[in-house]
Formats: structure tokens, C-alpha cells, sequence
């Protein structure tokens, strides 16, 4: 935590690589292999944006931040070999939880994947909530979006049925 994370505004953005082990024998994304990136993407955000890695919540600190709420709309199929587009944008920040939409869209730009996903800070000693910590939570302003923002994220490049 020696460094001060760096500024930013906006989601979090990553590329995804789809890989065969994603996949099921018809070539596509299984559908619990989406939730493993949507976690892959927590990580990496709290690493790399927040400067807070997993290993200094939970080996360091002795706090976990388990998923407690999540919701998925598979809006498309992906392939293997595909690169998806992954962002994470802050919806709703409590006392003690943290709530994210989560999107992944394809080569095209297409969604693939929206998702929904509340995080809850815990002291894992006791096994109860505990307040997002301040240095945290001053970071995790950065990565708020609107209502209408969140809105207009939700349904961009919406695919038509």
C-alpha cells in the first residue's frame, strides 16, 4: 500500500482472452467460466487501479471481500480464441459492500455478458461486515457512475432479439 493508486475516472477496463479450457465441447464460453472472469476482474482492478491486492485484504489485513450478491444476462455466445472487452464500473458504494456492473462485449463491440455483482468487506477472524476501509473507499469514488451513466452502459451495444 506504499503506492497512491493513480487517477483515474471511468471503468476499469481489461482485455479478456477466451481460452479452450473457457470452452465446452460446442466450442463456446461454459457459462461458470464467465463468473471465474468476472472474479479475475475484481482482482485485477483492486490490484492494479486501487492499489489494494487480494493478498493485502486477505493474507495481510486478515479480511476477505466474498461476492454475496451476483446476476448475469448471457446476452450472446463467445468463442474460444476470442478477446473480449471487459469493463467494471462502480453502481452503489455502502457501509460495507461495494456493488458493480461487470460488461463484456466482443470483437465487434457487441455485449456478450452483463452482470451485477455486490461485494462485502469482512473481518474473516469473526467472520462479520466491517466498514470499507477510508483508503479504499476514497478510491473507490473514481470508478462511480451515474445512475444515467450506469443506464446508458447497461444498454449499450445491446443486442436485438
Amino acid at each position: 500500500m506504499d503506492e497512491v493508486a493513480r487517477p483515474q475516472t471511468g471503468p476499469f477496463r481489461r482485455q479478456v482472452l477466451v481460452r479452450f479450457g473457457d470452452c465446452d465441447p460446442a466450442g463456446i464460453v461454459f457459462y461458470p467460466r464467465y463468473f471465474e472472469m468476472f472474479n479475475n476482474l475484481v482482482e485485477d482492478w483492486h490490484r492494479e487501479a486501487l492499489q489494494f491486492s487480494f493478498t493485502e485484504i486477505v493474507t495481510t489485513r486478515s479480511w476477505g471481500l466474498p461476492t454475496v450478491h451476483l446476476e448475469a444476462d448471457f446476452v450472446a455466445p463467445t468463442r474460444f480464441s476470442e478477446v473480449l472487452s471487459a469493463s467494471l464500473s462502480v453502481r452503489e458504494i455502502g457501509t460495507s459492500s461495494v456493488s458493480l456492473d461487470i460488461l463484456l462485449q466482443g470483437p465487434d463491440g457487441a455485449d456478450r455478458v452483463r452482470g451485477k455483482v455486490v461485494l462485502v468487506w469482512i473481518d474473516r477472524r469473526v467472520t462479520q461486515s466491517i466498514p470499507i476501509p477510508d483508503e479504499v473507499r476514497a478510491r473507490l469514488l473514481a470508478f462511480r457512475v451515474s445512475d444515467k451513466s450506469a443506464t446508458v452502459t447497461a444498454t449499450r451495444g445491446k443486442n436485438k432479439t
